[in-house]
C-alpha cells in the first residue's frame, strides 16, 4: 500500500505511527469484524488511535458510515480506556454530500492527495 511505503512523507506521520502488535507492524489492512481497516495509526504519546481509509477517486458521504463503524470496533475492541479513536479519510476529492456528512463529525478528517508523474528515458 502505496501510503503505508511513503508513511513518514504524509502529514499524518508527524503525529502517528502505523499501529503495531508486539513489536510487529500490523496496521496495514488491520482485521476487524466489519472488514479489513486500511490503516491503523496510533499517536505517538500512545493517546490516540486512527483510522485512515484511502479511496480512489472521490469520496463519497458512504464512507464517512464506514469509518464510523471502523472507530466503533476499535475503541470497544482495540483501545485502551485512556485512548481516544479517531478518523481520516484520504481520497482524490470529495462532493457535496460528503462535506455536509463530515461536518456532523469532527473527529473525522478529509485529506486530499495529489499524483505526480515523471517520464523518464529508459
Amino acid at each position: 500500500m502505496l501510503v503505508c511505503t511513503n508513511w513518514k512523507q504524509t502529514l499524518l506521520s508527524k503525529d502517528f505511527s502505523i499501529y503495531e502488535e508486539d513489536g510487529e507492524p500490523a496496521g496495514q489492512q488491520f482485521p476487524t469484524d466489519v472488514g479489513p481497516i486500511d490503516v491503523l495509526a496510533i499517536s505517538k504519546d500512545k493517546k490516540r488511535l486512527l483510522i485512515v481509509e484511502l479511496k480512489r477517486g472521490r469520496a463519497s458521504d458512504v464512507v464517512v458510515g464506514q469509518v464510523l463503524r471502523y472507530m466503533g470496533f476499535v475503541k470497544e475492541q482495540v483501545a485502551e480506556d485512556d485512548q481516544t479513536v479517531e478518523g481520516a479519510i484520504i481520497a482524490l476529492e470529495d462532493d457535496k454530500r460528503f462535506r455536509w456528512a463530515l461536518m456532523a463529525v469532527p473527529s473525522i478528517a478529509f485529506y486530499r492527495y495529489e499524483i505526480s508523474f515523471k517520464l523518464v528515458k529508459g
